[in-house]
């Protein structure tokens, strides 16, 4: 998807988006556990799990369908909804921000004092990660054009990057699903 943001600037926004929706999830579910002392049960946790593996399958699964695509009609691509390019990044960072935040908690509720510094610890984790993602989009924006403009190399690109999606959605999914069933 990133791939279809033909400038540095989108790309750079794109991951930025995805970045803050990633740490707003992050923050608001780590800044409830922690005020209130707690951590996740073990079952939520699983099932914000599977959420995520399911995204993972869908996100994969859609490049797989659009590197198919492209195979056939050739490389004439009609481009992104502009909504999709507004909310998508957002929406897949806050999922994303699900899976690790009550990990994030549970590492901070043991090693901090307070909770006042939990809730800054992760305000200055998610500025990281949000700032890692746009410097990695910027440093893999040009590259990523590059071969994006060969004839084979978005469809390359959109196949590789669906299957190693799809297979951490289903590598994620098989022990989240187990946890949700079966908690320890």
């Amino acid at each position: 998807m990133i791939a279809d943001e033909r400038s540095l600037r989108a790309r750079i926004a794109y991951a930025a988006m995805w970045g803050l929706g990633h740490a707003a999830t992050l923050l608001a579910v780590g800044a409830v556990l922690m005020l209130a002392r707690s951590q996740l049960p073990p079952r939520m946790d699983a099932a914000f799990g599977v959420a995520v593996a399911v995204m993972l399958l869908a996100l994969g699964t859609r490049a797989l369908v659009h590197a198919a695509w492209r195979a056939r009609a050739g490389s004439h691509s009609h481009g992104v909804a502009k909504t999709w390019r507004a909310v998508g990044p957002l929406t897949m960072g806050l999922v994303h921000g699900l899976a690790g935040s009550g990990a994030l908690t549970a590492l901070v509720v043991a090693r901090l004092p307070s909770a006042g510094l939990g809730v800054a610890f992760m305000v200055l984790f998610g500025a990281g990660a949000t700032m890692g993602m746009s410097l990695l989009a910027c440093f893999a924006g040009f590259p990523l054009s590059q071969l994006s403009r060969k004839p084979w190399g978005l469809q390359a690109l959109l196949g590789a990057t669906g299957m190693l999606s799809v297979s951490l959605g289903l590598l994620w999914l098989g022990p989240a699903v187990r946890e949700l069933i079966m908690p320890r």
